[in-house]
């Protein structure tokens, strides 16, 4: 099993990135997909979470309104959409799931993929 997260790079402030996360083999609809990250020298922050059931959705405040995530089933992938960037939003990028999982970052989520680094500089 492998979770595999994309998408990462660097980015002016005020850009946009879209992440992906995705596997081989297994599909992600029974899971709760989580995107988190951790910045340099702090420690790891939820960011947003879709859930398995219906696709309802929760955000971090640092990002609700800036993030979008989203389920594209047949791609078997789940889309982390960021825009108007700001230079805190620099760290590496996680996805993880969490087996029939809801829409809360405080679960048990028990896979997870190497991150991808988002740089958000001038």
């Amino acid at each position: 099993v492998q979770l595999q997260a994309s998408g990462g790079g660097s980015v002016q402030p005020g850009g946009s990135l879209r992440l992906s996360c995705t596997t081989s083999g297994w599909p992600l609809d029974r899971f709760a997909i989580g995107w988190f990250r951790q910045a340099p020298g702090k420690e790891r922050e939820g960011v947003s979470v879709i859930s398995s059931d219906d696709d309802s959705t929760y955000y971090a405040d640092s990002v609700k309104g800036r993030f979008t995530i989203s389920r594209d089933k047949p791609k078997n992938t789940v889309y982390l959409q960021m825009a108007s960037l700001k230079p805190e939003d620099t760290a590496v990028y996680f996805c993880a799931t969490a087996l029939y999982g809801t829409a809360r970052l405080d679960q048990d989520f028990g896979i997870w993929g190497p991150g991808t680094l988002v740089t958000v500089s001038s």
